[in-house]
């Protein structure tokens, strides 16, 4: 049977919508052979998803997501093959809930001045145990009938230069690569395109990416185009990065976005699960 890769999700232990459990049985379903659990800032996820991982035969590549700082712009870092009891980075998750937590409350502020009240106690009720994430927000303005999607909720109040807008001090890039490359992974630039960089500036983020220790970029991610990949290859092939795969998995809702449902790797990038034990 091929390999079937998919080295980006999310779970319950951040704003996923499925269970590490739930999530792990779907991959089985679709024919995922190695899956990297990759939720924002927290490894809360990687216990449960080990066990079941190790019932339906699918590979774990422990991972996370991490949000940084970088030119005062943040940059999504994937960690691949971390071990998650390395304690810089065990310290950094804790640190980074009590950042989440804040957030939180500052955007639940700012949308009581809007007239949108108990958005806080309805996204920390939603969030559980697992980080609070503005896509929390995003299916609380859902419920209450502000908007009619994720993207009208972002677009009206979540995103930059928006009523709820929260600026949020993470991690500096360097410093979060460390944290992934200390506890023995590989660090991935995450979906590259979405930054909406020019040329000129992804030069700039992708040198000081490899400086930091940065190995891989994700080169398919779902919804990309075929001319979007071939420009994520470029990037892959010019500054000499081993390429990634991942859905971004979130919600079973979304028909566009499938555990596994991934166009293959281009054949001239060396694949970066090459680098993983």
């Amino acid at each position: 049977m091929a390999e079937l890769y998919d080295l980006h999700c999310h779970s319950t232990a951040s704003d996923g919508a499925l269970s590490p459990t739930a999530l792990v049985q779907r991959a089985h379903q679709q024919g995922v052979t190695s899956l990297a659990l990759t939720d924002h800032d927290t490894t809360a996820g990687l216990p449960e998803a080990k066990l079941c991982a190790m019932a339906t035969g699918i590979k774990l590549i422990a991972g996370i997501e991490l949000s940084t700082n970088w030119q005062n712009k943040c940059f999504h870092i994937v960690g691949l093959g971390i071990d998650p009891a390395y304690a810089p980075l065990a310290e950094a998750t804790h640190n980074l809930q009590r950042t989440r937590l804040e957030r939180a409350e500052k955007i639940a502020l700012k949308l009581e001045k809007k007239r949108i009240p108990g958005a806080f106690e309805a996204v920390k009720n939603a969030a559980g145990e697992g980080m609070i994430t503005r896509t929390h927000f995003a299916d609380f303005l859902m419920s209450q009938n502000h908007v009619s999607s994720q993207q009208e909720a972002f677009d009206r109040y979540l995103a930059k230069g928006k009523p709820a807008y929260v600026a949020t001090s993470w991690a500096e890039l360097e410093l979060a690569i460390s944290w992934i490359t200390g506890s023995g992974g590989v660090a991935v630039l995450a979906h590259p395109l979405r930054y909406k960089l020019t040329t000129h500036w992804m030069k700039r983020l992708l040198n000081a990416f490899k400086d930091a220790g940065g190995q891989g970029i994700e080169v398919i991610t779902s919804r990309m185009n075929a001319d979007e990949i071939r420009v994520a290859a470029d990037y892959a092939a010019r500054f000499d990065l081993a390429g990634s795969i991942g859905s971004d998995f979130h919600n079973a809702a979304n028909q566009w976005v499938e555990l596994g449902r991934l166009a293959p790797l281009p054949k001239n990038i060396k694949p970066v699960w090459e680098l993983l034990d």
